[in-house]
């Protein structure tokens, strides 16, 4: 059984950090593409980044975002510096097209 399950989320100032883990179950993350997406309040579903063999990345949040995964845990993770308040949002990773995790919450507020 497929499974991804987020983690990590919560409130945080801005300017700081948080990282966002996703345990993987039923399959092996190296074998996949994986994907980081978030839905922000009132807006669609955006695609953050990818890790394969190499990490990518939207451009709007270069430099800010890192993604990374540990294959012996089998987890995705997701390192988030300089939060903005706009970064606040649902953060969900996703298995190649298909299947993807509940969401966790991020909220950056003073």
């Amino acid at each position: 059984q497929v499974q991804l399950v987020e983690s990590g989320g919560g409130l945080v100032q801005p300017g700081g950090s948080l990282r966002l883990s996703c345990e993987c179950s039923g399959f092996i993350i190296r074998e996949y593409y994986m994907h980081w997406y978030r839905q922000l309040p009132g807006k669609g579903l955006e695609w953050i980044g990818q890790i394969g063999s190499v990490p990518m990345y939207s451009d709007s949040l270069k430099g800010r975002f890192t993604i990374y995964r540990d294959d012996v845990k089998n987890t995705l993770y997701l390192q988030m510096d300089n939060l903005k308040p706009e970064d606040t949002g649902i953060y969900y990773c996703q298995r190649a097209h298909t299947d993807r995790g509940q969401g966790t919450q991020v909220t950056v507020s003073s």
